[in-house]
């Protein structure tokens, strides 16, 4: 499965837990794990608290100051902060399901981390199945 995410600002992090579980509900999925992978090399996805929106935005302030918009940097496409940024966070993550179901802590969330927008983007989902029982 393809995800598509439509970002509207140069950083930000959009969370995509829904579109994932609706996806799991209509897919039949039950236990197992699910794969999210960006195939962007300005891009991200990570998992994070996702109940309070300003956790999102204090990531987005941490990156920019770890990162800044000016180098030294040598990529001339004028997006290396984007770069850097994707490296830091990471391009897949690994969710495990039970029962159809998410299995994340009370306050977890998956988001899309846009670096160099905004775009419209693309999240690759895909299902390993458990072929044992619990």
């Amino acid at each position: 499965m393809i995800l598509s995410v439509k970002t509207r600002s140069q950083t930000e992090l959009v969370d995509i837990t829904d579109s994932v579980r609706k996806w799991i509900q209509s897919s039949g999925f039950v236990s197992g794990l699910c794969f999210l992978y960006v195939p962007h090399t300005t891009a991200a996805v990570t998992i994070n608290e996702s109940a309070d929106p300003s956790v999102a935005l204090d990531i987005v302030t941490a990156l920019n100051r770890m990162v800044p918009p000016q180098g030294p940097y040598r990529h001339l496409e004028g997006n290396s902060p984007a770069h850097v940024k994707a490296s830091m966070i990471g391009s897949s993550v690994l969710v495990a399901v039970e029962q159809g179901e998410l299995c994340f802590g009370t306050w977890q969330g998956i988001f899309f981390c846009e670096f160099d927008g905004p775009r419209t983007r693309k999240v690759r989902i895909r299902f390993l199945q458990a072929d044992f029982k619990e």
